[in-house]
């Protein structure tokens, strides 16, 4: 007896898309006893998790690290039998590109925002420095339902503390503009803090306290994979298919619509095959949800549709290890106020020991180009982007040598932006969907775009679900065709 025909008696859901979302969500229905199909878009699955190759070294040409301070990531690797390649950096220290020179990256520090002014001491000038000791002087701040993270910090501390780390390192995250980001959902650490304290400065130190007296504290925040990050969903699908899901990809939705009986359920349509679910995922992009829950969930859909998006380019460069020397470090954040292409640099044979065991001969270097509303830079041919990166690494650490090989690779409309008001844009957005039995959405358009937020908005989408009920038995497969392979 097969796996699918194990599941005779069980519900059949379908999951749309094909990202780590959409496959935690697949992982996740079959551990709750339902028969699954997984339908997506494009030629393979992983979404903006891609492994890929240099020189003949492997990297990663998408995310490359995940949260390991938030459990979910890790313990989904673990589940796919990764666990015993998971990897933590082999260096935990960074630099800020600013004023002029590499400086250390500061610590003490919640997305930027100092505990206390020394913290800071050489990247921010010695006005900027003062300015942040006024927080304690300065009346509370009122932030209502939301706020932008740049909006508030300035008004505490001051421009320079948003324009030189934390408008950088939101950037780093969602491509985007530290004075249009919600606090409420990009950071809500710190919206707490701004809600219950007079102080800012004062609040950050709680945070700190309160992390430092975790268990988890001993352990790296950030974790990746020997081989890349993008071996997860290839993980997580070889899994589902091991387990009786179907993946089938290169089959974009065209048609969601709900269909009568008791209980209601879902027809699902992808070019000329039709697909029957008692209960439907939706872990497609934002613009791509609203487009397929227009007929069904009009009020939801147009939330979705004014979801904006950010584009970004990565150029991935190999060198010749004996060609050049770089500082130490993982790399380095450059923020917008200093002009510069680039938003950051990793040193990826620096960071990742095991990039470095694999090509001991190779150093492998990449970069990041595009922010929100950056739509010049990007429209520019790879040849192009290859030389601002160079000579923006040049400027930043001297090197002048040239690649063996060089690689760009665009994630177009890649990064949903959170600006203020993205909490209760999702809150209507759930609102509207639990409307509809056997429906619920998930994905890097709600909770956060790490791999770790992905996965536990697909776990919330699985518990909204509920129990479901087949309408009627099925003894063969549910896919009407033959399903397409899934990966690469």
């Amino acid at each position: 007896m097969s796996a699918v025909e194990a599941r005779a008696g069980a519900g059949h859901v379908v999951v749309i898309g094909g990202g780590i979302a959409g496959l935690a969500a697949a992982h996740r229905l079959l551990d709750r006893g339902a028969r699954v199909t997984v339908l997506e878009a494009s030629d393979r699955v992983g979404g903006k998790l891609l492994p890929g190759e240099i020189a003949g070294a492997r990297v990663d040409l998408g995310a490359e690290s995940m949260l390991a301070r938030r459990p979910e990531g890790v313990t989904l690797a673990r589940e796919v039998g990764l666990g015993d390649r998971l990897r933590a950096p082999a260096t935990s220290t960074a630099s800020i590109w600013t004023r002029g020179a590499l400086r250390p990256m500061p610590k003490g520090h919640v997305m930027g925002v100092p505990g206390s002014a020394s913290v800071l001491a050489g990247i921010l000038s010695d006005e900027g420095l003062a300015r942040i000791g006024r927080d304690a002087e300065l009346p509370r701040t009122e932030v209502g339902d939301d706020v932008a993270v740049g909006e508030f910090v300035a008004a505490r501390l001051g421009r320079e503390v948003v324009d030189r780390l934390v408008d950088p390192l939101l950037g780093g995250v969602y491509a985007g503009d530290a004075y249009r980001i919600s606090m409420r959902s990009a950071v809500p650490q710190l919206f707490e803090v701004a809600r219950k304290d007079a102080s800012l400065t004062e609040g950050v130190r709680g945070i700190q306290a309160r992390l430092a007296a975790a268990p988890q504290q001993g352990g790296p925040v950030f974790m990746g994979i020997q081989g890349g990050v993008g071996q997860l969903p290839l993980a997580v699908a070889e899994s589902v298919r091991a387990r009786g899901g179907e993946i089938v990809t290169g089959a974009p939705v065209t048609e969601l619509r709900r269909t009568a009986g008791t209980p209601a359920a879902w027809r699902v349509v992808a070019g000329e095959r039709v697909f029957d679910a008692d209960g439907v995922v939706v872990a497609a992009p934002a613009p791509v949800a609203a487009r397929l829950l227009r007929a069904e969930a009009p009020a939801a859909a147009a939330e979705l549709a004014g979801v904006e998006y950010a584009s970004v380019a990565l150029v991935t460069l190999a060198y010749r290890r004996a060609d050049i020397s770089l500082p130490e470090g993982s790399g380095f954040l450059v923020p917008p106020v200093d002009g510069r292409t680039i938003k950051a640099s990793t040193f990826a044979s620096q960071k990742w020991g095991w990039i470095a065991d694999e090509n001991p001969d190779l150093l492998i270097l990449r970069t990041s180009v595009g922010r929100y509303a950056e739509t010049e830079i990007l429209q520019r041919p790879d040849t192009d982007l290859v030389e601002v990166s160079r000579h923006d690494l040049k400027e930043a650490t001297g090197l002048t040598a040239p690649p063996v090989e060089t690689r760009v690779t665009r994630w177009d409309d890649g990064l949903p932006q959170y600006p203020v008001g993205h909490y209760a844009r999702v809150e209507r957005v759930r609102e509207h969907i639990a409307k509809l039995p056997g429906l619920a959405v998930c994905g890097a358009a709600y909770d956060g775009v790490g791999i770790p937020a992905c996965v536990a908005s697909a776990y919330a989408a699985v518990d909204a679900l509920g129990p479901l009920e087949p309408r009627e038995p099925l003894e063969a497969d549910p896919v009407q065709g033959a399903p397409g392979g899934a990966g690469e």
